[in-house]
């Protein structure tokens, strides 16, 4: 069935993964979206994490996000991709909104706190491009988006669903071989790739916007 639905339609019932897939899409989507403001407010956190966060957002969703959501080119689109009950809890047109604000916050600015704290709190470690730093924002990036195919968003991502080409997925569905596969879940190229070109392009891009602007009274 398609996920497509009217007003006049009932609810249809989640499953467990499917309630957890939601939850964990809104927790990871909002928490960042009021926390980041916020701290920023109150200068908890340096003053270049904001325009980072919004400008790591509008990348995500023009390099992969809307592709994918809506099925561009050569691709099916979300609703089509996944249960109708979920597409009722994440529609269609929020849905890019929401998977980008979870890649610009929990993940993106995620990985820099993660990296601060590996680091012991160095408060010049985004000064210049540091391999170790790449490598680990590398291995956290990767990490969880396999993750998230295998285990949050496998249904919609399987092997027979095609999305869309994106810019940050240049090879789109015609080029797309299955990496690996455990417990009959696949983890294939065009899912892993924007993660893949993505995490040198904001490493690079925070370290080159920390270059022309100041640091901020939190840093």
């Amino acid at each position: 069935m398609s996920g497509k639905y009217n007003a006049g339609y009932i609810m249809d019932v989640l499953t467990w993964e499917q309630t957890r897939l939601v939850f964990v899409v809104y927790c990871s989507a909002l928490t960042p979206l009021f926390a980041i403001p916020y701290l920023h407010y109150r200068q908890v956190i340096p003053a270049w994490v904001l325009p980072v966060y919004i400008s790591t957002f509008v990348v995500c969703a023009l390099g992969w996000e809307l592709w994918f959501n809506y099925g561009i080119i050569a691709g099916d689109s979300v609703d089509v991709r996944r249960a109708l009950g979920l597409t009722q809890r994440l529609p269609l047109h929020l849905n890019w909104i929401l998977n980008s604000l979870a890649d610009a916050g929990s993940i993106s600015c995620g990985g820099l706190l993660a990296v601060w704290l590996i680091s012991g709190r160095n408060r010049v470690l985004f000064s210049h491009w540091r391999h170790w730093v790449f490598l680990c924002l590398l291995f956290l990036f990767i990490g969880q988006n396999i993750l998230v195919e295998m285990f949050l968003y496998h249904d919609q991502l399987e092997v027979g669903k095609p999305l869309s080409w994106a810019p940050l997925s240049p090879f789109g569905p015609w080029w797309n071989p299955v990496l690996f596969e455990f417990q009959g879940r696949t983890v294939t190229l065009q899912g892993q790739l924007p993660w893949l070109l993505m995490t040198p392009l904001f490493y690079a891009g925070v370290l080159a916007y920390l270059r022309r602007a100041p640091l901020g009274k939190a840093d």
